[in-house]
């Protein structure tokens, strides 16, 4: 899925590992968790809070297991979109063009900024090569981080993650605050539920719009929600996704999407929710804790853009 580290209401989850700690602010505990724990679509479990204390979370790599994320663009641009192309190599050294497909997609690339900024999740076009390519541009200069979220034919899912530079001022940005509420272009995403660390948590995302419940979320990636979490001050990479599919007789469009997730550690995470209804998808952006309740009254964390891109919905959805 251009990948950083990869809650409240949304259908049914999977057991996803956070690998990282979620604390306000942006201290974060770095303590890996220890063993490879099942994911969801063949996710890999580098993210894990149960195994070898050496495990590293996923998406803080750039090869595992003999594969290679190989950035082919040195430089990401700002303003006009210009080509970024990639590969991923596999054991033999050659670009891998053999993917299996998860989430409606072949490969997921996640592109955020270091501060935490700038999301965007998009989907790159494969070539016969083995080299991906899809027209990039970020909101903002900075460091940032593009992870491939993909699953090579034959083997587990992995993340991977490279540093790309977007040249010019870099500011970096203060995480914003945790709050209960996320608003963007005109809907309201409510988050429920506490992460607590060593346990498997249950998030409920619960989506509404001019005060009254949405009933009837589109899929979007074979889901009605899409959850990437990035832990604060490495980017350590957690993907999530609901248990429940559309059409399997149980699952509702709405109002809640469930997710069940598991950290290890206290810290900080941004947490971004995907939707889709009335044929857009769009993000709400959450910073959310481990650890320690959020006792702050609700409070809304408006997604208009910035400079930063914190809370925007400047990116898109390919």
């Amino acid at each position: 899925m251009n990948t950083v580290a990869k809650l409240g209401g949304f259908g049914i989850g999977l057991a996803a590992v956070f690998t990282a700690a979620l604390g306000l602010g942006r201290t974060v505990g770095h303590t890996p968790a220890a063993a490879p724990a099942p994911t969801h679509g063949g996710h890999a479990a580098a993210a894990t809070a149960a195994g070898p204390a050496t495990a590293l979370p996923a998406g803080l790599q750039i090869s595992q297991d003999g594969y290679r994320l190989t950035p082919l663009t040195a430089t990401l641009a700002t303003g006009a979109p210009r080509e970024f192309r990639f590969q991923i190599t596999g054991p033999d050294s050659k670009p891998v063009t053999g993917y299996t497909t998860s989430h409606d997609k072949d490969l997921h690339l996640i592109v955020v900024r270091r501060d935490l900024a700038g999301f965007q999740h998009v989907h790159p076009r494969l070539a016969a090569d083995g080299t991906w390519s899809i027209p990039l541009a970020v909101p903002a200069p900075g460091q940032y981080r593009v992870f491939a979220d993909f699953q090579p034919v034959g083997h587990d899912g992995l993340t991977l993650g490279a540093d790309v530079p977007a040249p010019g001022d870099y500011r970096p940005v203060p995480l914003p605050a945790a709050a209960r509420t996320a608003t963007v272009d005109g809907y309201t995403v409510t988050l429920g539920g506490e992460l607590t660390p060593g346990a498997s948590s249950r998030l409920t995302l619960s989506v509404s719009k001019d005060g009254r419940p949405v009933t009837d979320l589109q899929p979007y990636l074979g889901a009605y929600g899409h959850l990437v979490a990035l832990r604060d001050g490495d980017l350590a990479y957690l993907h999530v996704h609901p248990d429940g599919e559309p059409g399997d007789g149980r699952t509702q469009a709405g109002p809640e999407v469930v997710f069940h997730a598991e950290v290890p550690s206290t810290g900080a995470y941004r947490l971004y929710l995907d939707f889709q209804h009335d044929g857009k998808v769009r993000t709400a952006e959450f910073t959310a804790v481990a650890g320690a309740p959020i006792s702050t009254p609700p409070a809304a964390a408006t997604a208009t853009p910035t400079p930063s891109g914190h809370g925007s919905d400047g990116h898109t959805h390919e």
